[in-house]
């Protein structure tokens, strides 16, 4: 019996170790994965701005403000807050400036919902709950708000 216990209680610090790492690596690619979708987007906003201001003046109705800054701001929270994502800096909140944009995204872009659309609507429902995700798990070990926490611990 003892020969088994410490068999289990090998192979459970063993599993605990693994899936620590796991964890860290999911956590890096799930942050990668929602960085780079509102990357490219913000890119291609700032690759061609005078179709990007055009698009925001005729085709998305974002409510409030005007659509050179709603432009200004949409584009520049995809990249600003994408590479924070990304890095792993001020994690939490780079997740909600990014599901603030998805959702002004939905909200001003009325032909994602419409059955033309049924995959852009439901990119932007994955997108936002996979932020939700990273917003209440945190950004993780690998990760600059880790290390900086590291270091005042010190």
């Amino acid at each position: 019996m003892q020969k088994f216990l410490r068999l289990h209680q090998l192979l459970t610090n063993f599993d605990g170790k693994f899936l620590s790492y796991v964890r860290a690596i999911a956590e890096l690619g799930l942050r990668a994965f929602i960085a780079w979708q509102f990357l490219k987007a913000g890119w291609i906003k700032l690759q061609d701005w005078p179709s990007t201001l055009a698009l925001f003046s005729e085709e998305y109705q974002v409510p409030i403000v005007s659509p050179e800054l709603a432009a200004y701001l949409g584009a520049g929270g995809e990249m600003l807050f994408s590479v924070l994502l990304l890095l792993g800096l001020f994690s939490r909140l780079s997740g909600l400036g990014l599901f603030g944009v998805n959702l002004m995204a939905l909200i001003s872009y009325p032909i994602l919902w419409t059955l033309e659309c049924p995959a852009g609507l439901n990119d932007h429902f994955y997108w936002g709950g996979l932020l939700l995700l990273s917003v209440i798990w945190g950004p993780g070990k690998l990760s600059v708000d880790q290390f900086l926490h590291s270091l005042k611990k010190q």
